[in-house]
């Protein structure tokens, strides 16, 4: 019974001891020094590429073959089986091609690289404008946003109301 009581006793001190010298070492950890060797995603270094096809009012292609979507939008599917739906993705499709079809543009990165079909996610720039900003800006597209690429969330939700309450591109009565 007594050899049972030691053990447990220098258990319980082994486990305090234990907890007071794990203590000690997390206080000595540089977290700060950490996080500044964590090396993270620069969003706003942009890659200059040009566009060799509008795939539709969200999505194009590059001269290299390599497809990107533009984060935080979302514009009507050119295959939906609607008839307005299908109108609208024309309009939207075609609004994209004037701003960037065979035009030379920057790609800005956000946080991650590609979504799940394997295509860039990218914020597009022409000349200091963000596409994804004039496509919402001019109705053609809606907030689409996923985490964690979110940089320019509330400016897109802003740009979307505007949209709405003019009656813009697809919030509109073009294909009626």
């Amino acid at each position: 019974m007594i050899k049972r009581i030691v053990i447990i006793v220098g258990l319980v001190i082994l486990i305090f001891a234990f907890g007071f010298w794990a203590e000690n070492k997390i206080k000595e950890i540089n977290f700060e020094k950490i996080k500044q060797e964590i090396v993270l995603p620069t969003p706003g270094i942009k890659e200059k590429v040009k566009v060799s096809r509008v795939i539709d009012g969200d999505t194009i292609e590059l001269s290299d073959k390599r497809k990107v979507r533009y984060i935080g939008i979302n514009s009507p599917e050119m295959t939906d089986k609607r008839l307005e739906v299908k109108c609208l993705a024309q309009k939207a499709k075609e609004a994209d091609q004037k701003l960037v079809e065979n035009k030379e543009i920057e790609l800005e990165k956000d946080v991650s690289e590609t979504d799940k079909y394997g295509r860039l996610l990218r914020y597009v720039w022409i000349d200091g404008k963000m596409i994804n900003e004039e496509l919402m800006k001019s109705g053609w597209t809606e907030v689409d946003t996923y985490p964690p690429d979110i940089k320019y969330q509330e400016l897109f939700v802003n740009e979307e109301k505007e949209a709405r309450l003019n009656k813009l591109g697809i919030w509109g009565d073009i294909c009626q």
